[in-house]
């Protein structure tokens, strides 16, 4: 009796329950009870600009640039990731505006937008499913690099009034996120190896420089009312866009994968960095972009974080399985002498089928 499936379900399973979105949803509780208003909200939104200016020092002292080169080698798969970012997501998320059956409030509508400009993310499943995990760290990376970029230039083209990006406004983008992430890059040689050492201790700055963005963005959200546009109708029509975009996504980077001809881990690996939008690069961005109205405009990008956690999951675990059946549920071996049979059957259609 083997216990090969249970493992694989403890394994995945655990990611089922993120510990960080009920952080996250406890901070939008704190929130919605404990607004911060008047004098502790301006010390509240000085100290979120404080916290993101650190996560992006801290992106760019972590990032090694010689393995980011090194990973070019993967052009296919990162051109495929990028288009499914910056060019496929934001032509769905006009669509919706455009399509959509379901009552969004005009800001739900604006948040699901956003969110398809968001820049994609290094997938921890990626391993799990088989998939190619150095073309996946550098698929995430290029994205998040390309989003410094385009992520506001696109929010200023498709959102218009709700960013006001004025010289202004794109003169605190580079000072709050480009300058940062600039500065680490120059430190990166200093300061790499106590970041390395330290790793444990640092975690919790950067989640907790997100709980803070959160927090901001809905003690503001709150004071305009955020719980009355949000309503259940409005919240259940969400779930239905975002679970149309992440189903349209997946089955895209699939077929375009199989059309590119990428072997089977570089599918798995352009299919959940794809599909996948960045939850720790997205929230700063739009407390940058939207300011006080960032509340109502994140929330869509919360709630799809959390259904990609549960999707790529379900899909792990299926590529894993196709990948390393289950010995209990093979056929029984053929009686001896039949070798060769059973080679054929694993070195002829043998090989687990690609994601799509």
């Amino acid at each position: 009796m083997t216990d090969r499936p249970a493992g694989r379900a403890r394994r995945l399973l655990p990611r089922r329950f993120d510990p960080y979105m009920a952080a996250l949803a406890a901070a939008v509780g704190l929130a919605s009870l404990f607004p911060a208003s008047g004098g502790s909200a301006r010390i509240a939104e000085a100290a979120c600009d404080l916290a993101v200016a650190l996560l992006f020092f801290l992106y760019g002292a972590r990032l090694s640039t010689r393995e980011t080169l090194a990973g070019l080698r993967h052009l296919r798969l990162h051109g495929l990731v990028l288009a499914a970012t910056f060019a496929l997501f934001p032509l769905l998320g006009l669509a919706t505006a455009l399509l959509t059956p379901v009552p969004l409030t005009a800001q739900l509508q604006t948040g699901v937008l956003f969110l398809c400009l968001v820049p994609s993310t290094v997938v921890a499943l990626t391993g799990a499913a088989g998939g190619d995990v150095p073309a996946a760290i550098c698929a995430g990376t290029y994205s998040s690099l390309a989003g410094l970029l385009l992520t506001p230039l696109l929010a200023a083209w498709l959102l218009g009034s709700h960013t006001e990006l004025s010289a202004d406004g794109l003169l605190r983008i580079g000072l709050q996120l480009l300058a940062p992430f600039l500065l680490g890059q120059v430190l990166r040689p200093w300061i790499s190896g106590l970041l390395t050492r330290h790793k444990r201790l640092l975690a919790p700055v950067d989640r907790g420089s997100i709980l803070l963005v959160v927090y901001t963005a809905f003690s503001a959200a709150v004071a305009q009312g955020i719980w009355h546009l949000a309503t259940p109708a409005a919240l259940l029509g969400l779930l239905a866009v975002l679970l149309a975009l992440l189903a349209v996504t997946v089955a895209a980077t699939g077929l375009g994968a199989r059309l590119l001809g990428l072997d089977r881990s570089a599918r798995v690996a352009a299919v959940l960095c794809g599909s996948q939008k960045s939850l720790a690069g997205g929230l700063p961005m739009a407390s940058v972009l939207f300011g006080p109205q960032a509340g109502l405009m994140v929330l869509p990008l919360m709630l799809y974080h959390q259904l990609q956690l549960v999707v790529g999951t379900v899909l792990a675990g299926r590529w894993s399985r196709a990948r390393d059946p289950d010995p209990e549920s093979a056929p029984a071996p053929a009686p001896a002498p039949a070798p060769a049979a059973a080679t054929a059957g694993l070195t002829g259609n043998g090989a687990p089928p690609a994601p799509g």
